[in-house]
């Protein structure tokens, strides 16, 4: 699944795609989870910025870490398009200000979205295959079945836990 460089455009050359596209990915994300979680304090955009700098330029320094990024970028953007579609589909039957998404779907969401992550990043490392043929094949015969029987327990305790309504007023004095 190698990545192929194509036309003679600068967008395409492999000094953008390979060092400056993903070191951008990584700075703007960084630096939005450190403003967002405040870890240096309020108003500390340039100790952001700088610890924001220094990790990208770390990551685009290991040649590993740049071929999972851009062989990850194409998943990505097809899975932001997919959310971004089904949100702006959500949206279109509320009224300016009053789109909220349930709990629930913003659970299943968010737990879709990181499964699909996890795989994307399993598949891209070379790990699914070892992964899949032990879960497969005799060596790990009661395996799946075991962790079929954990999901389906924690999903039955989740339920339990969380998935109850108040009791009704009602229903108490009866």
């Amino acid at each position: 699944m190698a990545f192929e460089y194509g036309g003679a455009t600068i967008l395409s050359s492999p000094l953008f795609v390979t060092t400056i596209l993903p070191f951008l990915l990584i700075f703007t994300i960084v630096f939005a989870v450190l403003q967002k979680a405040k870890i240096f304090g309020e108003g500390k955009k340039q100790i952001d910025a700088i610890v924001a700098l220094v990790i990208g330029l770390l990551a685009i320094s290991f040649r590993y870490a740049i071929g999972i990024i851009v062989e990850l970028v194409p998943f990505l953007a097809v899975s932001l398009v997919i959310i971004l579609v089904l949100l702006i589909l959500l949206g279109s039957f509320h009224k300016e200000g009053e789109f909220e998404l349930p709990k629930g779907i913003k659970w299943v969401l968010i737990s879709l979205s990181m499964l699909a992550l996890v795989i994307a990043i399993l598949i891209i490392t070379g790990f699914w295959s070892t992964a899949y043929d032990y879960i497969t094949i005799d060596g790990g015969s009661g395996f799946l079945t075991n962790i079929i029987f954990v999901i389906i327990a924690v999903a039955a305790i989740a339920a339990v836990v969380w998935g109850g309504g108040k009791a009704k007023s009602g229903a108490a004095e009866k």
